[in-house]
């Protein structure tokens, strides 16, 4: 899966090729922060991790560590401690990558006493004074990511690239049955695959924004290893 993942991984190592070859600093060139916008289990995390190791080889970023926050990693609740918290948090970033999960949870419409657009206006600024030195990760479900994005000018100016991590169809859902089971040096036996692919079929008809993807696919092969060993 991650058809549009690789592809725009693709592309960057392509233009970092170019850039090299023409002399110019990569450093420069790709100062964007990115929003992943997708349903849980679609690899975010995983690919907000492998996202700052590419970056830091290709020489975009010089150090390659992944910063990993939530709102509660930002927001106080006292006032004044959450402007403090944030600056800590970025300041751990700088040179590699900050991934905050489920950054709409910072925007609370309507609640005048939260401090989590103290948060989102400290952010906002960093990354506009240390743009180039850090990139920043918004990660969430696609429409609160895209009305979180919507209510904050300054948020659609400073994220200006979006990739979409497509929910896994079940024949990659298949597939990351047989990579998990081969880490373990077990495989599935051809009877067991055809009532597996149909309730994996069964899922993805009738799925929602709450669907797990490959976290459904790691909760069904623990349960089955787990019948394994007791029988």
């Amino acid at each position: 899966g991650l058809s549009s993942v690789k592809k725009e991984i693709n592309e960057i190592v392509k233009l970092v090729r170019y850039y090299s070859e023409l002399g110019e600093n990569v450093q420069d060139k790709f100062s964007s922060h990115i929003i992943f916008l997708g349903n849980p289990g679609t690899g975010k995390t995983t690919v907000a991790r492998i996202f700052g190791e590419i970056y830091s080889a290709l020489g975009i970023l010089p150090k390659g560590h992944l910063v990993e926050i939530d709102r509660q990693g930002l927001v106080a609740s006292y006032v004044g401690q959450t402007a403090q918290k944030t600056k800590e948090i970025v300041d751990k970033a700088i040179g590699g990558t900050l991934f905050i999960d489920e950054a709409y949870t910072l925007s609370k419409k309507g609640d005048s006493s939260d401090f989590g657009q103290e948060a989102i206006d400290i952010l906002l600024k960093r990354m506009e004074d240390d743009r180039g030195k850090f990139i920043c990760i918004a990660a969430g479900y696609t429409d609160e990511m895209k009305a979180f994005i919507e209510s904050n000018p300054g948020l659609k100016s400073r994220f200006t690239k979006v990739i979409e991590f497509e929910d896994y169809t079940p024949d990659e859902m298949i597939s990351i049955v047989k990579i998990l089971l081969n880490s373990k040096k077990m495989k599935i036996a051809e009877i067991a695959m055809e009532p597996l692919r149909k309730y994996f079929m069964e899922l993805y008809r009738g799925r929602d924004k709450h669907f797990g993807n490959a976290r459904v696919v790691r909760n069904v092969i623990d349960a089955a290893l787990k019948n394994h060993l007791l029988r």
